[in-house]
């Protein structure tokens, strides 16, 4: 039966050529973005997957930068700790020396003078030490009983934080400061020194806990930073799989819809012309 109203095989093609138009689109969006999924339509699920972990990944890589901050800032701190316990040192040293009688009075004089100046270095060094205009072993910011808090995961809690007490290391704070350099370079006998001595090693040992402590924490945060490194590259990997395109398949898809596109256009055309072999039965 020849009709010319309805064009079923133009409405056929039409369709086929529609349907294959959003392929086409669909195979295109995915090759210009790289991207399988650009829309929730494209795999909701898939969409809604992914975006938790994208939520993942940018938290633990935040993780890292975190246990890396607080790694330069521990290391802020030791190497001024260092620095302390060096000096810490020569005045032990200058408090076994004035110990001895064979120095005069002039001599534990000078000997204090150099006594007092180390003192003086270890305040200055202890105020000035800071990390990203943070004071760390003055004992104004932190101490014993304020710790310091690394956030080293994605969540809440203490269980994703990294707690590390910093100590103040003010002479003062270190005992040093409590019997007056002065004694050192005044002292009638190698006696009076020796307490000075017992107050050095107190300090020195005080310093030494303090690095140990600090060396043991750059080496949790160290662990934490590659374990939360290698969390983030393995959840990429997951996310990859859902998320990217396939380039080898999507090429395939877009080649397919390109041909179907060519003949469906040519298919529409014959059947547009379809309707004209009706004239014919009116000549």
């Amino acid at each position: 039966m020849s009709v010319i109203n309805t064009n079923v095989k133009s409405l056929v093609a039409q369709n086929a050529l529609t349907v294959n138009n959003r392929s086409l689109s669909k195979a295109m969006e995915q090759l210009s973005t790289g991207k399988r999924i650009n829309s929730a339509a494209d795999d909701a699920a898939g969409l809604a997957i992914s975006n938790k972990m994208t939520s993942q990944i940018r938290g633990l890589n935040q993780a890292v930068r975190n246990a890396n901050d607080g790694i330069s800032m521990i290391q802020t701190a030791e190497g001024a700790t260092q620095e302390i316990s060096n000096m810490l040192q020569r005045m032990r040293e200058l408090a076994v020396q004035g110990a001895n009688d064979t120095y005069s009075a002039a001599d534990r004089a000078a000997i204090g003078k150099e006594y007092d100046q180390l003192v003086n270095e270890i305040d200055r060094i202890a105020g000035n030490t800071e990390w990203n205009g943070v004071k760390i072993l003055d004992g104004s910011t932190f101490s014993s009983s304020v710790a310091a808090k690394f956030q080293v995961g994605t969540g809440s809690g203490t269980a994703y934080q990294i707690d590390v007490n910093f100590i103040a290391l003010t002479s003062t704070s270190l005992g040093t400061a409590t019997i007056a350099t002065g004694d050192i370079g005044s002292a009638s006998t190698a006696g009076e020194i020796q307490a000075v001595i017992t107050e050095i090693d107190t300090a020195i040992a005080a310093v030494d806990d303090f690095r140990a402590d600090m060396g043991a924490k750059i080496n949790r945060l160290t662990y934490a930073a590659d374990n939360m490194a290698n969390i983030s590259m393995n959840t990429s990997a997951s996310r990859s799989r859902i998320q990217d395109a396939d380039y080898a398949s999507a090429t395939t898809e877009l080649a397919r819809s390109q041909i179907i596109q060519q003949a469906a256009t040519a298919m529409l055309a014959q059947a547009n012309q379809a309707p004209q072999s009706v004239l014919s039965l009116l000549r």
